[in-house]
């Protein structure tokens, strides 16, 4: 017997429903798949250092996080990155690199098609 909870984070569902409206107006898969993996109990969200993103990310590219990051690390690049939430120490190190901490929100808004967003877990 499976069991099923509902998330009782105001924010989360908002979001969660967001990014599904969002996905079918704009046909844009991303933000389907950043949902789903939003509605999967919190141990399960992505915990994502800088040292990661500064592996992967290219200069000015736009990074989404389907959870938090964390600061252990050195960001030497400018990125742009999305996330549920931020650690301080990463946002101060992302500021520091020139690079741009922004919420899912902030980013569905500004880029509704997603085009361009790579997604690290």
């Amino acid at each position: 017997m499976t069991r099923t909870v509902e998330k009782t984070n105001p924010r989360l569902t908002n979001l969660i429903l967001l990014l599904k409206n969002t996905s079918r107006e704009n046909e844009a898969k991303i933000w389907r798949e950043i949902a789903g993996r939003l509605e999967t109990p919190n141990r399960n969200y992505a915990e994502v250092n800088l040292s990661k993103i500064n592996r992967y990310a290219q200069k000015g590219e736009t990074i989404i996080v389907p959870g938090k990051v964390l600061g252990s690390g050195v960001l030497d690049q400018s990125v742009r990155i999305a996330a549920l939430n931020f650690s301080e120490s990463a946002t101060s190190k992302i500021r520091d690199a020139k690079g741009q901490c922004m919420t899912i929100e902030q980013l569905l808004k500004d880029n509704p098609k997603g085009s361009g967003v790579r997604i690290l877990r």
